[in-house]
Order: structure tokens, then C-alpha cells, then sequence
């Protein structure tokens, strides 16, 4: 008797994440996480990041226990305050406006579970992000042709903000979108899905 590969799901909605585990060429369902993303008080963006990379993967492990299931959030670290996602242009430009010549770190975690089998892996990748010392008139016209409102820190390196970057520091060239696939592949290998 032949036993079938475990079925992989990644729980988000994040259409960045899912073209990201896209490049590993295995079969993936998506399931959206139930999960409140409100920051605890004074809760670290890592410690954030980290809660809710677990939540997310639990939360759609409890659905389908015999899956592989992963879970990421990022959040943008300034000077230990989180930004999140802004949702909207007069949020985007703050966040853009307070980070103009920072260090920003992009915390972003993964954790892989399966219930069946008991597995569960957190890690988190760190990029440390340093913004050019940006003009009113740069952030306005970024916000404008890029509408980045779906993204922590109001910034996508893999499209026009990466003009807005000064240095990019990482261990993981994927980690900055959102989904590090180097972790990720040698945790869900660690779990029984097969890459290679």
C-alpha cells in the first residue's frame, strides 16, 4: 500500500505569497486564515510577526489536520513600533514620510504545521531595509503609481520601490516580499513535502 504526499495549503490571502511558493513547482491549495492580526499591547513587531505566522497556520491546520500548512505575516519594524498594512493613501504617505532616511526592519515569519503528525516549525527571516531620504514629492508620486496599501511599510521592492531603497540587507532575497522560500523549502521538505 502506497501512502499519497501530504496535501500542501498556504493560509493567507496574500496573492504575493502565493505567487512566491508558486516558484517552488509543487502542487498548493490556498485557505484563508481566520485570524485577528491586532497587535497585543506592547507587543514587539518580531513577537508579532512571530504570534501571527503561528495563528495563521493554525488556524487553517485546524480545518485540514492532515495537510502541510503554512503560515507567514510580516511586519515593518521602526525603531521597535510595527506598521502594518495601510490601507489607504493618507496612512501610506505617514508611514513613507517617517521612514525616509530609517533603517526599517522587515520581520517576517514563517511557521509549517501539521496536526496529524504533530510538526510544527517557527522561524522568522529578518531584512533590515534602509530608505532613501525621500522628498514629499517622490512619496506622492510612488503612492501614486504603485498603491502599495496592501503592504507592510507602504513599499514593494519587487516593483517601482525599489527606487525608494538606499540598502537592502538579507539573508533571503525572497523574505522582503513576504514568503522566505529558503526557510520555507527546508521546512516543508522537514514535513514531508517533496521538492526535488
Amino acid at each position: 500500500m502506497t501512502t499519497s504526499a501530504p496535501l500542501l495549503i498556504l493560509g493567507s490571502t496574500s496573492k504575493y505569497r502565493r505567487e512566491l511558493l508558486s516558484r517552488l513547482s509543487i502542487p498548493f491549495d490556498c485557505i484563508p486564515p481566520e485570524v485577528d492580526e491586532t497587535p497585543l499591547a506592547n507587543e514587539a513587531p518580531r513577537n508579532l510577526a512571530l504570534r501571527l505566522a503561528l495563528a495563521k497556520a493554525n488556524a487553517v491546520a485546524a480545518l485540514q489536520p492532515d495537510a502541510v500548512v503554512i503560515g507567514s505575516d510580516q511586519v515593518a519594524d521602526l525603531n521597535g513600533e510595527p506598521l502594518g498594512k495601510p490601507g489607504n493613501f493618507e496612512r501610506a504617505t505617514a508611514q513613507l514620510k517617517a521612514m525616509r532616511g530609517q533603517t526599517v526592519i522587515f520581520q517576517t515569519a514563517l511557521a509549517v504545521v501539521c496536526k496529524a503528525t504533530g510538526f510544527e516549525q517557527v522561524d522568522i527571516s529578518a531584512v533590515r531595509v534602509v530608505f532613501r531620504d525621500l522628498s514629499d514629492d517622490e512619496i506622492t508620486a510612488y503612492l501614486l503609481a504603485e498603491e502599495p496599501f496592501d503592504c507592510a511599510g507602504s513599499a514593494k521592492s519587487e516593483g517601482l520601490g525599489i527606487a525608494l531603497l538606499e540598502r537592502i540587507d538579507s539573508d533571503d532575497p525572497t523574505a522582503l516580499v513576504g514568503l522566505p522560500l529558503i526557510r520555507t523549502a527546508k521546512m516543508i521538505a522537514a514535513a514531508g513535502i517533496k521538492i526535488l
